[in-house]
């Protein structure tokens, strides 16, 4: 999941058009009812089956196998890229498991072509001269191999724009490029593993004043210039016969990058695409730790010489990867509701610098364990309950686009010179939804990809109308920590793919424990950065908001439809404001 970093506000406007080959679950010719239960009435006083509250706490607190499935998926698996062996193997392990706990239709959905599959087999990396040192460092995602051990000396790029490149011509042949500033290592004068205390509670339930997207367009420009010049650099220093790329770590939160913390994800690279062949990296890139880096450059600013010895072992897999979501449900049993829908999901892929464990098997192993203890249980429910594994996630919400799109809808893209230049899930839009009929069975979307910290409360979207259900449904958690209710919007995870289609889409507030210190794409981010009462108080909570949603008599009712189409009109300014303006001189 890439909350608070620059992915997870590319992803708040993440394509919604691509149209990959999907499988429909309900007949094609289903027509529309003449009122959905999502614009009836909704009751003042929910019906709580309490009895229910308290058989799903005992099974998930007292009977709980979520660790389980937790050791299994990352410690068995591991390391789970989108388009890798690894999360092959998670997609058919996760299909599996829903079988036998019960499930029904478990199945695995293709969203379409993804890119090259990648594994690291080994990367290694050590100062020979002036002394010897052993380096903490992996290789960037998809970075092409070494031809074996590569010694040779380093060297740092001085580059602030592409004409800076002219200086290093005909002095890279055989060196280790050190690529990017050395960055100051603050202290680490504040915790790194936290909870929400009563006030931050309090302040995340206050609605913003201020769009705080305001500024996207700019950030993202700011942000493709400077992968551009990444990759001039990148192409350039392959021309000239260097040998590897160095670059150093990204610091965490409250300096968290630090202490042999490293982060490694599609941000170290030379190119958001590095996982399609014609976007391949030029040389191997390896990710080290901010104070091995930090030697290297000193030396070099000093004028000693540095000798590097590396090996990058790493494996491609194919060109033309898949990519596939885990499906099952748990079926409706309700004649007039069985063919309305709660969803609940997560993803499933990871990074490689380590399991994966917060990042986001978390949110997957919470929904598996939902599922169990639903089917544990005996659940009836009304409405079916649909549990989705996405994939892809990482670099775009691959996944959850690609489902939503073929099941409930999707709005095209801006096709304009400009626009065509940009990542299609940056485009702007360029026309209304195009609704699909099963995008009015379901009721509910529910996802945790916020780590592994317990439930705190929920991001309701703006969704005001949600706001009185949900706080009587909470009332009875209080006793479990979940007391609150935001308006305010979340971004950078699945539940952006149902909203953006007019479908309630549910962010769970966690506590975020060292999720964006330590954790969140990083070497550190393990089995043991998982807490189990933690993850066991969120699985019930979102197993009881799941059983509410699918035995209600209404759907949750909905926003109105978005208009993607029409928000760069409303931020235009107003016409013949200034009553004293004088138009502008013709052109």
């Amino acid at each position: 999941m890439y909350i608070k970093s620059f992915r997870s506000r590319l992803v708040l406007v993440c394509s919604l058009s691509l149209i990959f080959s999907l499988p429909n679950v309900f007949a094609a010719d289903k027509q529309k009812p003449d009122t959905s239960s999502y614009d009836l009435p909704q009751p003042d006083h929910e019906s709580l089956d309490l009895t229910m509250y308290q058989r799903i706490r005992e099974e998930g607190l007292y009977h709980s196998h979520i660790m389980e499935f937790a050791s299994a998926l990352t410690d068995d698996i591991g390391p789970r890229l989108t388009g890798s062996p690894n999360l092959a193997k998670a997609n058919a392990w996760t299909r599996d498991q829903f079988t036998a706990m019960g499930c029904v239709n478990a199945h695995l959905e293709d969203w379409g072509e993804f890119g090259m599959g990648w594994q690291q087999l080994n990367t290694w990396v050590r100062m020979t001269a002036p002394d010897t040192a052993t380096f903490i460092a992996q290789a960037a995602p998809w970075s092409p191999a070494t031809s074996g051990l590569v010694d040779g000396p380093a060297i740092w790029l001085d580059v602030k724009s592409e004409k800076d490149l002219d200086q290093y011509k005909g002095k890279l042949v055989g060196k280790i490029v050190l690529l990017g500033d050395m960055r100051e290592v603050g202290n680490i004068d504040k915790p790194l593993f936290t909870r929400y205390d009563e006030k931050e509670l309090r302040d995340l339930e206050a609605y913003p004043l201020n769009n705080p997207d305001a500024d996207f367009d700019k950030f993202v420009q700011e942000y493709l210039a400077r992968i551009a010049l990444r990759g001039k650099i990148g192409k350039f220093a392959a021309d000239e016969h260097a040998a590897a790329i160095l670059v150093p770590s990204r610091d965490g939160g409250r300096h968290g990058g630090s202490g042999g913390t490293i982060f490694d994800d599609s941000g170290q690279g030379l190119d958001w695409f590095a996982y399609r062949r014609d976007h391949i990296a030029p040389l191997p890139i390896v990710v080290t730790a901010i104070e091995n880096y930090g030697r290297v450059y000193r030396l070099l600013k000093a004028n000693v010489p540095v000798n590097i010895e590396l090996n990058v072992d790493t494996k491609f897999t194919g060109d033309h990867e898949h990519g596939y979501d885990t499906v099952a449900e748990i079926p409706g049993t309700d004649p007039k509701l069985k063919e309305e829908v709660v969803m609940v999901g997560g993803h499933l892929d990871s990074w490689a610098a380590a399991t994966g464990a917060t990042d986001n098997g978390a949110g997957s192993l919470v929904a598996m364990e939902v599922m169990r203890i639903l089917n544990s249980l005996g659940v009836k429910p009304r409405r079916t309950i649909r549990v989705a594994l996405w994939s892809g996630e990482e670099e775009g919400l691959f996944g959850s686009v690609g489902y939503v799109t073929q099941h409930f809808g999707s709005f095209p893209r801006s096709d304009t010179p400009e626009q065509k230049q940009l990542p299609e899930f940056i485009r702007k839009p360029a026309g209304p939804l195009a609704l699909k009929p099963e995008q009015q069975l379901v009721s509910g979307y529910f996802n945790v990809d916020n780590g592994g910290g317990r439930i705190r409360g929920v991001y309701l979207q703006g969704n005001a109308a949600i706001a009185p259900i949900f706080a009587q449904w909470i009332a009875p958690l209080k006793d479990l920590g979940v007391t609150t209710l935001t308006l305010q919007n979340t971004g950078g995870t699945d539940h952006l793919s149902f909203d953006a289609v007019g479908i309630p889409g549910f962010q769970f507030i966690q506590d975020e424990l060292d999720y964006e210190t330590r954790t969140h794409h990083s070497n550190m981010d393990t089995y043991e950065r998982l807490l189990p009462e933690d993850m066991k108080q969120a699985a019930v909570v979102e197993a009881i908001f799941v059983y509410n949603a699918a035995m209600r008599e209404q759907m949750l009712p909905r926003k109105p439809l978005p208009h993607p189409e029409l928000e760069e009109k409303k931020n235009m300014p107003l016409p013949n404001v200034m009553p004293g303006a004088i138009p502008p001189p013709a052109k």
